[in-house]
């Protein structure tokens, strides 16, 4: 087998190992679109394998490109947009691109246009944008961006932008209707902040679930996606004398927060209150029981956005698009088939 020096690697040597063209290694490495599937994923295999890495400085000499794309987030400190932000950076430098993070403290308009000039005026070459607040308006982000290559994330399926989505409305509709298949009626749900699209679609998609079994939705406490959150909203229904047998919880980490004010009250998890998650972090597994949650697949997300964008950099004649992925259930522990009391 040919030794190659650590740092040396050459697109030549990934091509040989993966027993590709050259041109189709950089086809892979600048997101073009037309690669078959497997062939990206063994010319992948064989980058991360050899550790390729381009010589960016020599190749913006000479193209007069930075080769940088940018990511604007908020809400960066919880599990989702931290894992999408992680996914997403992992994916653009294994295409050859540099990554310039920003994080903005408020969801607004003005704080998103900021951090867009920011980011231009460092020279990036496309930005991804993870702006999970539901009013920011979608034409001003259209004028803002003009002249620039992005792609959203978290936002509504739909929405004529460029953009990767996880369809959320369905996540919830997954999990809302696992408790009602399991015999469970009374339902009563924890959502995350309303404000935020994905919160608001999980929370619709409980609401559809309810509607296509021919029943009305049960109580719903809206919390800020937090442990302490999680456990404050079930105090306040086991408190208010909510009747439920199963809880539909917006994400992980307020699910763990509700089960610690349940068991506080002799409450038994399936037996009692079936229990139900969504995010599928990794601790989740690892509760007491087990949680039942809806997973996202953060790399998948990572990977088209990444994907996506640098096609639109490459090929400025790359149909605009929204590509949609789906969550899938997890069933564990947490949940179980009502039984008569």
């Amino acid at each position: 087998m040919k030794q190659i020096r650590a740092g040396s690697t050459t697109l030549n040597d990934v091509a040989e190992d993966a027993g590709v063209s050259y041109q189709t290694v950089s086809r892979v490495i600048n997101g073009h679109p037309h690669v078959a599937a497997v062939t990206r994923q063994r010319v992948l295999d064989s980058v991360r394998k050899l550790d390729y890495r381009p010589n960016l400085m020599a190749r913006g000499l000479v193209t007069r490109r930075s080769h940088t794309i940018g990511i604007v987030t908020f809400g960066s400190t919880y599990y989702g947009p931290a894992q999408m932000v992680a996914n997403i950076d992992r994916a653009i430098q294994e295409r050859g691109y540099r990554f310039a993070p920003t994080t903005i403290p408020e969801m607004s308009f003005e704080s998103l246009a900021g951090a867009v000039q920011e980011l231009r005026e460092r020279g990036v070459e496309g930005i991804v944008m993870i702006t999970p607040i539901l009013d920011i308006n979608l034409d001003q982000v259209r004028n803002l961006c003009a002249g620039t290559p992005f792609v959203m994330i978290d936002i509504a399926v739909g929405a004529q932008l460029p953009s990767v989505v996880i369809e959320q409305q369905r996540g919830g509709r997954l999990a809302t209707e696992h408790l009602l298949q399991l015999g469970h009626r009374r339902l009563a749900e924890i959502s995350g902040p309303l404000n935020w699209c994905d919160a608001k679609l999980r929370h619709d998609g409980w609401i559809d679930a309810h509607r296509a079994a021919g029943l009305s939705p049960g109580t719903s406490v809206e919390s800020d996606w937090s442990p302490r959150g999680g456990y404050l909203a079930a105090r306040r229904l086991l408190d208010g004398g909510t009747t439920f047998s199963g809880l539909v919880v917006g994400n992980d980490q307020m699910a763990l927060g509700a089960v610690r004010a349940l068991r506080e009250q002799g409450v038994r998890i399936p037996e009692d209150v079936s229990v139900i998650g969504f995010d599928n972090i990794p601790e989740s597994a690892f509760f007491e029981p087990p949680l039942t949650t809806v997973v996202q697949d953060f790399e998948a997300l990572g990977r088209q956005s990444a994907e996506y964008l640098i096609a639109l950099i490459e090929y400025p004649n790359t149909p605009v698009h929204q590509r949609v992925l789906y969550p899938e259930l997890v069933v564990r522990g947490s949940t179980g088939r009502l039984t008569e009391r």
